[in-house]
């Protein structure tokens, strides 16, 4: 693993308990950042001090319903209030239904939406007008964004939407030093993979090889948070070990 060098950046991380987000703190907390963990529930104790022994400066956890503006307002004034800034952004906070098209109601592509394009799109904005010069911000989006399956629309579409936003968010906040940037991951070793309907009755098919882990996003979004990607902006990363190749 490389280590990058967070010490004195403010990193919050949505969706930070589990999968990609715990293994993402994690990798921040080795570059010895203060790490805001964020999600429906706060994180138990135990895990902030096991991201504090692993290097990180502070790591303090906020429960916050994404799909909720006001809320996601009031955790952006609590992290600046303790803080006092916010160097770096990642959200990686969804949630994904399997239903096809033609019986999606209006509730649930308002859910799809709210979770994973609206609430990001929020919190990117408000990195944008609280960020300081160098700040980051990543999102996490999916290879669903370019190539989909069936059953998943709302979710392929509120990625395609993410992508978006960081193009637009990447131009607007070019002027002001800020870099927005989005990772695209294919199937990843977490729950929201194994859970899928498809992949539990073998419609979909998964090459072993083509099943990464956690921590191979969290290295792909440490980067584009770091200095090293100090002249990258506005791009999608995929990180899918070739799986859309073959979709």
């Amino acid at each position: 693993m490389v280590k990058h060098d967070f010490a004195g950046s403010v990193v919050l991380i949505t969706g930070a308990i589990g999968g990609i987000g715990k293994a993402t703190a994690s990798a921040f907390a080795r570059g010895g950042a203060s790490l805001v963990l964020v999600d429906l529930a706060e994180a138990e104790e135990t895990e902030c001090a096991r991201l504090i022994g692993l290097g990180a400066e502070v790591a303090a956890s906020l429960s916050c319903d994404i799909s909720d503006e006001a809320a996601i307002a009031g955790l952006v004034d609590k992290v600046l209030e303790k803080f006092g800034r916010i160097d770096v952004i990642v959200n990686i906070a969804g949630a994904m239904i399997y239903r096809p098209v033609a019986e999606m109601s209006a509730d649930d592509w308002n859910r799809m939406l709210a979770i994973n394009l609206v609430g990001p799109a929020l919190l990117t904005g408000a990195g944008l007008r609280h960020m300081r010069s160098g700040g980051s911000i990543v999102n996490i989006a999916s290879i669903h964004a370019r190539q989909t399956t069936a059953e998943v629309a709302g979710y392929a579409a509120a990625k395609a939407g993410i992508c978006s936003v960081t193009r637009t968010a990447a131009i607007e906040g070019k002027a002001k030093g800020i870099r927005v940037n989005a990772v695209l991951p294919g199937a990843i070793d977490t729950p929201m993979l194994w859970n899928s309907p498809t992949i539990k009755s073998g419609a979909e098919k998964l090459d072993p090889s083509q099943v990464g882990r956690p921590e191979d996003i969290a290295e792909v979004v440490c980067f584009l948070a770091s200095d090293s990607a100090a002249f990258i902006t506005g791009e999608e990363l995929m990180a899918d070990g070739g799986r859309i190749a073959s979709l």
